[in-house]
């Protein structure tokens, strides 16, 4: 009898050990058939009204790829089918999967420390109003400098001394960019701005290069742009463009050869800086008709013009990269900063900017890194990062979960924000969630 009881009960421990075995792995489990059906039911949807002209999807764990589709086309000519290995885009997706995660690597190498001060690291900015703003500051965006500033304006004038952009088409005023049309009459400051190359001249679109001598407003600009309460949060482009030029400073290497040494490590190809470096023009999608400042259709050229004028290597934007190459990221972050036995960066770093540091103060931006206050959609430890152009990146490591969305919704204007009204990505976010 007593045999018997020691079994029952070695039985009920052994049920007690599969039933939560069942219940973690149920957790982690994910229906790929009723979220593939979810998700082709949004993009047909999406393409349908004209969200975008077409995307890459990656739904994924740190082990495993669940979900991996291309939709529709690179524009609306639908001449060109969505293939895996077109590159996008990312917009401000570069602030983390570019600068940010440049920074991590500088953090955990102690080569860079999150209290250095940006006057004390770059001299151009010693004796300015911001000399004091620290790296964690800039990578919180509590810095309290304004959202951005149009660099490449000053670059441009009108003959008939009208002004640039007006609220109603004429003759004056044919092209739209944005919801405003353009002056016809744009004239080039041929000072900064030339359109054959010349010797130090950097190369900031297909045809235009700029002379560096320009450079020196853009930081005085920069100096004398925190308009705002230092220590609460405004979300700026100026803030990662000072991150980068912490780490170039301190290293002596450029922003994009540093990233390129960790694409290396991880093995992937598909992702950097002027893409029409490294792979084919077909192979790019293309953005926004740019009546403005490019007058051109963009393609394989950064979208965001401060990105452009510094050349299309900058810590707020400039990064390329298909779907495939950031899920290998998104798996790198899921397994705590090591990717085939490779450790890419340290555990503890990535839990340090993966945090909201300042969340009791209302802030939830981790360091780098876009959070949200827990809602519908999102939850306390989501991470990721989203881009102007329609690209979107987020992460759960409470169920190993990321999702990847690349789109090009800016072509052919960004007046088209479809996809923001409808929660588009959200929406899907919060369904391979459930």
């Amino acid at each position: 009898m007593k045999k018997l009881t020691i079994g029952i009960v070695l039985l009920f421990v052994i049920l007690i050990g599969i039933s939560c075995r069942s219940a973690k792995n149920s957790k982690t489990s994910f229906d790929t058939t009723k979220n593939e059906v979810f998700i082709d039911s949004m993009m047909n949807n999406a393409l349908e009204k004209g969200f975008f002209p077409g995307a890459q999807i990656i739904v994924g764990s740190k082990d495993a790829i669940f979900i991996s589709k291309n939709y529709g086309y690179h524009d609306y000519s639908k001449k060109q089918p969505v293939t895996t290995d077109d590159v996008y885009d990312l917009a401000s997706m570069s602030k983390v999967l570019g600068a940010t995660v440049v920074a991590m690597r500088l953090v955990g190498e102690h080569k860079i420390k999150l209290d250095d001060k940006l006057g004390e690291v770059v001299p151009v900015y010693k004796n300015t109003p911001i000399a004091s703003l620290t790296l964690f500051e800039l990578l919180t965006h509590t810095s309290g400098l304004k959202s951005g500033i149009t660099f490449y304006q000053s670059l441009l004038t009108t003959s008939d001394g009208l002004p640039f952009l007006s609220k109603e088409k004429s003759e004056n005023y044919p092209e739209l960019f944005d919801n405003l049309y353009v002056n016809k009459n744009m004239v080039y400051d041929t000072k900064y701005l030339s359109f054959e190359p010349k010797e130090n001249y950097v190369q900031v679109y297909k045809n235009m290069w700029l002379n560096p001598e320009f450079y020196k407003s853009v930081y005085e600009k920069i100096a004398l742009a925190n308009t705002n309460p230092r220590g609460k949060y405004l979300y700026s482009d100026l803030n990662l463009i000072l991150v980068q030029q912490m780490m170039e400073t301190k290293t002596g290497v450029t922003l994009d050869k540093l990233a390129k040494e960790i694409y290396t490590e991880l093995g992937i190809i598909k992702i950097g800086y002027n893409p029409v470096k490294w792979t084919s023009k077909d192979a790019i999608m293309p953005t926004e008709i740019d009546n403005f400042f490019r007058r051109d259709t963009l393609q394989g050229y950064v979208h965001d013009e401060a990105a452009a004028i510094l050349g299309g290597v900058s810590g707020n934007a400039g990064l390329f990269a298909n779907a495939k190459s950031i899920s290998v990221i998104c798996q790198m972050f899921l397994n705590n900063g090591t990717y085939q036995g490779k450790q890419i960066l340290k555990s503890k770093v990535i839990k340090q900017f993966t945090k909201s540091p300042l969340a009791k103060e209302g802030i939830y931006r981790g360091l780098g890194f876009d959070k949200r206050k827990p809602d519908e959609f999102y939850q306390q430890n989501h991470f990721g990062h989203t881009g102007f152009t329609g690209t979107f990146f987020f992460i759960n490591p409470d169920n190993n979960r990321f999702l990847i969305v690349l789109t090009n919704r800016v072509n052919p204007t960004r007046t088209n924000r479809l996809m923001y009204k409808d929660d588009f990505c959200p929406k899907i976010w919060k369904e391979i969630n459930n």
